[in-house]
């Protein structure tokens, strides 16, 4: 069966994540979420991964990965959606119910508000990326 990119893509934040932030929240915390959402930012200059690991029961945790450890996974993504030299989307939104196994991935591709959290709207936005499949 061949490579999936997207398949690719979501396993390689998963992973990232579990390794990184979460291992860094406490003992028994790797394994501890059932859904996340992750949004890449593609900058001017810049690249970043960051976004909300859920818990069951209703947390919240802060998440983000280190470029380098998802980057092959990302440019193997890209290369599936976009020819060289194509203009990139500004930022994308992965979004995993690892429970059900269901994901989805949304482009933003002149927004460069869209999905930002600030001070005043962190609350809202993690319930808002929250991954819900109906």
């Amino acid at each position: 069966m061949p490579d999936d990119p997207t398949v690719d893509l979501v396993r390689a934040l998963a992973q990232a994540m579990d390794g990184t932030s979460l291992a860094e929240e406490g003992p028994g915390t790797e394994c501890a979420w059932e859904s996340m959402a992750m949004i890449l930012e593609f900058g001017e200059g810049y690249r970043s991964a960051h976004g909300y690991a859920y818990p069951p029961g209703g947390g919240v945790v802060a998440v983000a990965c280190r470029w380098p450890s998802i980057e092959a996974a990302v440019d193997a993504y890209l290369a599936s959606h976009y020819e060289p030299g194509d203009r990139l989307p500004v930022k994308i939104l992965v979004q995993l119910d690892r429970t059900t196994g269901r994901y989805r991935v949304t482009f933003e591709d002149t927004d460069e508000d869209r999905w930002a959290v600030t001070p005043r709207n962190y609350r809202t936005m993690r319930e808002e990326l929250r991954p819900t499949f109906d």
